[in-house]
């Protein structure tokens, strides 16, 4: 009864102090919310606009949580979250419709044309394809190798020092900006060793640029298969690299070509580190020529090969063309819409190869 009797008042007394810290938060939320609404920033650059926007909401959320029931909080939260994501869909949303809008005008088969007799500046058929090469002798260099880079991190990797050492390399690499792989791309592979500007060297800077890609997602890919299923193997009598050839492999290539195909819609609009690999010119295709070796054949690997992000860079800032405004937004239209062409294929081909795979609807 004594100590029931004692720990009352101090119960009480817990429960009557008031929270100076959130008043304070509270009062620092909404005299932002009031500049915020009195349009004080509004000459501020709108990074920290949308800073003293998250401050705000951020000091509100905390007086919230002291002065308002559980429930309430809950749906005012809820409610901002979901204000916020339609926000941030719409924006995005009318970045794109306004980018195909004006580029939507202009395409046709003549601004597509691979090889036209005349007006060979408006047109864009020779960097579309140059793009796709680009793509396609990529994704062959680093496909072979980022998959066998994320069996041995996911299957074979010991945990030690080495395996953490690798794995801070890949994170750095795969945190460096394009532009600087385009750099080392320049340095290395066009002087070094002599490749010049060809669609080799951008496809090779391209590889640095997407090995940590394609080596993560391997990983993660089979380190989500279950367990079991190599339980299972082994027990059967297969060694490990059986176990990860026809089961673990298997079951993972469902995330595996997602995680591909969302690594090309990524680089094929990569423009800075072809800058100073792949050129910014395109030369003459004869496409009735499929010679490695010559020039002027459009499967050549030693000839330039300007992009279509490149040639869109290029437009916008030498404005030698007459109408480059114009060519400029039908090429980002046209980008943009192989992007999400590569979005969806992913999407629907992943979702197809797991329900084959795990025998579901």
């Amino acid at each position: 009864m004594s100590t029931s009797t004692s720990a009352t008042p101090v119960v009480e007394a817990q429960a009557r102090t008031i929270p100076w810290g959130r008043v304070i938060q509270a009062v620092i939320g909404l005299v932002l919310v009031a500049l915020l609404v009195t349009d004080v920033f509004a000459p501020v650059k709108p990074v920290a606009f949308a800073g003293l926007v998250v401050l705000a909401i951020v000091v509100v959320f905390g007086l919230l949580d002291q002065i308002a029931p559980a429930n309430i909080t809950d749906r005012i939260a809820t409610a901002i979250i979901w204000l916020l994501s339609i926000i941030i869909v719409a924006l995005l949303a009318s970045f794109l419709l306004y980018l195909v809008f004006r580029g939507f005008r202009i395409l046709s088969p003549h601004f597509l044309a691979m090889n036209p007799k005349e007006g060979a500046d408006q047109v864009v058929g020779p960097q579309l394809w140059n793009s796709f090469y680009l793509l396609i002798i990529t994704m062959l260099i680093s496909i072979p190798i980022g998959v066998g880079a994320g069996i041995y991190m996911a299957e074979y990797a010991p945990a030690n020092k080495f395996t953490e050492g690798i794995r801070l390399a890949t994170e750095t690499l795969a945190s460096l900006p394009s532009i600087i792989v385009g750099l080392f791309g320049l340095l290395l592979f066009v002087q070094v060793f002599h490749l010049g500007f060809s669609v080799l060297s951008g496809a090779l800077a391209l590889t640095v640029f997407n090995l940590p890609i394609i080596e993560r997602v391997a990983e993660q890919s089979i380190r989500s298969v279950p367990p079991n299923l190599r339980e299972g193997a082994l027990s059967l009598g297969m060694t490990r690299w059986q176990a990860v050839r026809t089961v673990v492999l298997p079951t993972a290539i469902p995330g595996l070509v997602t995680g591909f195909i969302l690594a090309a819609g990524r680089i094929f609009g990569e423009a800075a580190a072809l800058l100073f690999t792949a050129g910014q010119s395109s030369s003459t295709l004869n496409w009735h020529d499929i010679n490695f070796f010559n020039y002027t054949s459009p499967l050549s690997l030693m000839r330039p090969a300007e992009s279509l992000a490149v040639h869109i860079w290029k437009l916008n800032s030498e404005g030698l063309i007459p109408n480059y405004r114009q060519i400029a937004d039908g090429s980002a239209a046209l980008l943009i819409l192989c992007v999400l062409l590569f979005n969806i294929i992913a999407r629907l081909l992943g979702r197809t190869l797991y329900r084959r795979i795990t025998a579901t609807r």
